[in-house]
């Protein structure tokens, strides 16, 4: 008899993209599946993906992911995948055209955030619709950590 794989209790992280909200003000936030082959999955379970140069646009009634890196994975040999080849995002048509509409404001992007497995094992990425920062709120946005983290060291002191 075949054991049970242990689920884990929570979602698992692959990859983030820490420097988004650095560089965009975030407004909403969207779950979306990952077209990928097999060898991705496999590639992803091992580490080393990079969402950090990606992004998401729509194409017709699609999403498509672009720039995003995801590892050859040594075991497939000649099946393997092309590590920056573009990758379908699973949504809901009426989901894809809410967020065209919003798109077609000026100024608003769509950012991956997270890419991590579900309790189920799939793929999800997080991606973020946001407007790209000036120069001085992300300034602003510095002042405030390290203000928040010279109060911390106060109250640890004290």
């Amino acid at each position: 008899m075949a054991k049970k794989k242990k689920v884990a209790d929570e979602n698992t992280l692959i990859c983030g993209n820490k420097k988004a909200r650095f560089e965009y003000e975030i407004l909403e936030t969207l779950e979306a599946g990952l077209a990928l082959e097999g060898s991705e999955v496999k590639s992803l379970r091992q580490g080393g993906a990079t969402i950090t140069e990606a992004y998401a646009k729509i194409r017709g009634r699609e999403m498509i992911l672009t720039d995003s890196y995801i590892p050859p994975f040594k075991q497939a040999s000649i099946f393997n995948h092309e590590p920056r080849r573009p990758r379908k995002l699973l949504l809901h048509r009426r989901e894809i055209k809410v967020l065209e509409q919003k798109m077609s404001r000026k100024g608003l992007a769509l950012i991956p955030l997270r890419m991590y497995f579900t309790k189920r094992g799939f793929v999800k990425i997080l991606i973020g619709l946001g407007r790209g920062k000036k120069l001085h709120d992300k300034r602003q946005d510095m002042k405030k950590k390290t203000d928040k983290r010279d109060m911390e060291r106060a109250r640890k002191e004290m």
